[in-house]
């Protein structure tokens, strides 16, 4: 029976030191964090100047602050590197993810980091965009313009889209956690906009025009209806040439406008109708 009650007390000792030990452990050697690190094109990752792999590429790593580079391959024209400082929380995985355009205004990506709440049951959210003022939908639903913040989402798995006139839309699926606020910085490709181009073309018009030839008198008369007994109205000389408006139904009257758009009939006995090419300017936006 004593020999029992050594045992427990030596095992009761032992489990009390694993637990001071483990608890030494936890205290002195600090929590890790996860960071996952996607791109496009593939991307050669330094940390804090060292190289450690290529995207995609996950770790665990010590909690806090690290610079982050990503050198993107390239293909020809060579690619702008990224580089920003980021904290890693203990706990929970930071997300890193950047898709490289010709030019620092075509690339788009996200960072989805996080920072502890004084409170473990709540939930919080914070999202910034490049540029700013764009448009902020969670869930479907309108949340107004970024910057945007809130700590009214439930914990889960949420779908944020943002968009602004001139960059690509963009949806990122965010999970929300309990004790900690998200941070998602999202940045916007521009969208190519092409100038719109005016052009000026000249286009060939053909005119119909009646042209007065020679007469006894030195002139010929116009008259207000297609014979020769109606009113005269005006008079144009030999060698004029007048816009065509019609003619009578035998083909021997013209209607012509003279002297200031008035309208009158001129005999074709002393008249023909001719064409004439002229040239049209036109605006064509391209």
């Amino acid at each position: 029976m004593r020999k029992l009650r050594t045992i427990l007390i030596v095992l009761l000792v032992l489990f009390t030191l694993a637990g001071a030990g483990i608890a030494v452990f936890n205290f002195l050697v600090p929590k890790s964090g996860g960071l996952l690190i996607e791109t496009g094109p593939a991307s050669t990752v330094y940390i804090n100047g060292e190289e450690v792999g290529r995207t995609p590429y996950t770790s665990l790593r010590k909690a806090g602050e690290i610079t982050l580079r990503l050198i993107p391959d390239s293909f020809g024209q060579p690619l702008s590197p990224f580089e920003e400082k980021i904290n890693l929380v203990s706990g929970v995985e930071t997300v890193v993810r950047r898709y490289f355009g010709d030019s620092a205004e075509k690339t788009e990506g996200e960072i989805l980091s996080f920072e502890k709440l004084p409170t473990k049951s709540e939930t919080g959210i914070i999202v910034v965009s490049e540029p700013e003022g764009a448009q902020v939908v969670i869930d479907t639903l309108s949340k107004g313009t970024s910057p945007y913040s809130a700590t009214s989402l439930e914990s889960g798995v949420h779908t944020l889209k943002l968009s602004v006139n001139g960059y690509k839309d963009r949806s990122v699926e965010l999970n929300l956690i309990k004790g900690f606020k998200l941070v998602a910085y999202v940045k916007l490709a521009k969208l190519d906009i092409q100038e719109n181009k005016v052009e000026e073309v000249v286009k060939p018009v053909t005119q119909k025009l009646v042209k007065i030839l020679s007469t006894p008198t030195g002139f010929l008369r116009v008259r207000s209806e297609a014979s020769s007994s109606a009113k005269e109205v005006g008079q144009v000389k030999p060698g004029g040439e007048f816009g065509y408006l019609g003619e009578s139904e035998g083909g021997d009257w013209y209607k012509i406008n003279f002297d200031e758009d008035l309208e009158g009939w001129v005999t074709g006995q002393y008249s023909e109708i001719i064409e004439k090419t002229a040239t049209e300017s036109a605006l064509i936006v391209n």
